[in-house]
């Protein structure tokens, strides 16, 4: 895929109603996979779908973010946002996965967290702040993939993680562009703008330093040849679970806290010009 797509190219492509989704990540790389639904205490959200598999005879947590591929199927699955009883889901499969030792894979996709009335009211802020937390001490290996849309805390809420892959042509920032445009040039069509100020592509966070690989993807996108796809998705999984097995605990701690530390630590230029002195009347 030619680098000199636009940013905004990248969002269509992400976005491309074909694109393998998660259930079709787990049918090729999870077999024997076994989902975990939601309990009476925080109900069910067909947004975050997770379970406990096997990946190369390795014992692993998958969650993720499910979007459908018809609209009863978004409807159930609220079109990928996910409201707090799926972020409650989660955090309680990573609890257990490091209660047996299991390392964690995340699979994004979802334009952001529900928004809406009820999911402030069941405490939407909290809960993915809660995710926060947990992963930020989880002492087993976390490997994220940002697979389609990662926006806002609905996808950092699961991709706090020791390593952040993005597919070459997913892309992972604060908000959507329309939603950025909306803000800043009061004015939502120029969406494809801001997707240019916004660094949001695979290419500039890799050099931002805001991820730590890029997957490619098959000429056109992942939907054009969803085999390709998944074989790169595996190869890149693979190579970074088994570096990450070599650490202890504490290690993986430490290393996941400092990375996210280096992210908001940037050097300032030094002044070459003095300000002019001001003039006094």
């Amino acid at each position: 895929m030619s680098n000199e797509m636009t940013a905004h190219e990248r969002v269509m492509i992400a976005r491309h109603p074909q694109r393998p989704g998660i259930r079709d990540y787990i049918d090729a790389l999870f077999p024997h996979f076994f989902e975990m639904k939601g309990d009476r205490l925080c109900g069910e959200d067909e947004a975050i779908l997770g379970g406990v598999a096997l990946y190369h005879d390795q014992p692993v947590t998958v969650i993720g973010t499910k979007k459908g591929r018809t609209l009863q199927e978004n409807l159930r699955a609220n079109f990928g946002m996910p409201s707090p009883e799926g972020y409650r889901k989660a955090q309680r499969l990573m609890q257990q996965a490091e209660k047996f030792h299991r390392p964690i894979l995340t699979l994004i996709d979802t334009s952001g967290a529900y928004p809406g009335m009820r999911a402030e009211e069941h405490g939407q802020g909290e809960a993915i702040a809660r995710s926060l937390y947990e992963m930020s001490g989880l002492t087993v290996p976390v490997i994220a993939v940002i697979t389609g849309e990662g926006n806002s805390g609905g996808a950092l809420g699961l991709a706090v993680a020791d390593r952040v892959l993005m597919l070459e042509n997913a892309v992972y920032a604060i908000l959507s562009p329309e939603g950025f445009a909306s803000i800043l040039y009061k004015d939502a069509s120029r969406a494809g703008e801001a997707a240019e100020v916004m660094k949001m592509t695979a290419p500039e966070l890799r050099t931002l330093g805001v991820i730590d690989g890029i997957i490619p993807e098959p000429e056109g996108g992942a939907h054009t040849d969803p085999a390709r796809a998944m074989q790169a998705v595996d190869e890149a999984i693979d190579a970074q679970l088994t570096a990450l097995m070599q650490l202890q605990g504490k290690a993986l701690v430490e290393q996941r806290v400092q990375k996210f530390r280096r992210m908001s630590a940037f050097e300032r230029a030094e002044l070459t010009k003095q300000p002019a002195a001001r003039q006094e009347k």
